[in-house]
């Protein structure tokens, strides 16, 4: 008994923290990639990795845990999310509020015993960020833009450990994050939407209305530009570009996905973005391997 009382607590921490549902994980893990390769051109201190890989998985953990914890008497209005569980009681407040704590402090230990002193001070805002994400889905319009500044501060963070400074072109590259964050975000909102106009929730699937496929498709076509701006910056050759056109097929069938906005056929869009992540870092990776940079 007591053996199957503590594999069920591991399984609603597990839920809680969405360990069983990686693609957040990979949707901050791609840009962080991103900025690394670039920063280094190709060459990304190997201890420095992996404290990102490992710190984006923990905070993304913790964010889940504090966006549960903002969203509780919501979740259990909305279909997707009413077996969450801090609405089903699995687990209490308290005891997530402890979990959560304990994440954003192991991260934040990681940061501090091994990187330098901006990016420990950078940390600090991406814990902020992360922390009053949930808020702005009350009353900003698209708070998924809020999500891509949040989701993509990695990036600066990863010049930062990298060159000990920030440079324009990471600024650039977390502008092009949000504009990904708005298109994939989107996509997952409009999945919700009839359940988000009925409890009060703001999203850029309510704000765009009948615009949302086009706002979608254009927020990814900002994204590749920006991008392909980034890859003349950075001295990034063919192959790169090759990656961004990968992506820009990806993307492309992205539309045929949403264009009838059925609720599964957006949220396999949705995730179908790891792919897009996957494919821009690969461009990157191979274009500095094989020196065509």
């Amino acid at each position: 008994m007591r053996i199957k009382a503590l594999k069920d607590r591991l399984d609603a921490y597990e839920r809680l923290m969405r360990l069983d549902k990686p693609i957040g994980i990979l949707l901050l893990l791609w840009p962080t990639l991103w900025a690394l390769w670039i920063a280094a051109s190709g060459h990304p201190n190997i201890l420095i990795t992996w404290v990102f890989v490992l710190g984006t998985v923990v905070m993304r953990s913790a964010g889940c845990v504090f966006n549960d914890l903002t969203d509780m008497r919501f979740d259990g209005h909305v279909k997707r999310t009413s077996d969450r569980p801090l609405v089903t009681g699995a687990v209490g407040r308290v005891e997530a509020l402890a979990v959560a704590l304990a994440l954003s402090a192991s991260a934040f230990a990681m940061v501090v015993l091994t990187l330098n002193r901006l990016t420990v001070q950078l940390s600090v805002v991406a814990l902020a960020l992360a922390i009053s994400y949930p808020f702005f889905k009350r009353f900003f319009a698209i708070p998924q833009a809020y999500l891509g500044i949040a989701f993509g501060f990695g990036i600066p963070m990863g010049f930062a450990a990298q060159l000990g400074e920030v440079p324009a072109v990471a600024w650039w590259m977390l502008a092009a994050n949000i504009f990904w964050a708005i298109a994939y975000d989107t996509e997952y909102a409009m999945v919700d939407r009839d359940d988000d106009v009925r409890i009060g929730i703001r999203t850029a699937a309510i704000t765009f209305g009948r615009f949302d496929v086009l706002a979608v498709m254009l927020c990814y076509a900002a994204t590749l530009g920006i991008l392909a701006g980034v890859g003349a910056w950075s001295g990034l050759g063919v192959i790169y570009y090759l990656g961004l056109a990968g992506a820009a097929g990806i993307m492309g069938y992205h539309y045929v996905l949403i264009r009838g906005r059925e609720r599964m056929r957006c949220f396999h869009a949705f995730l179908h973005n790891n792919w897009v992540g996957g494919v821009i870092f690969v461009g990157i990776a191979a274009d500095y391997y094989l020196g065509m940079g």
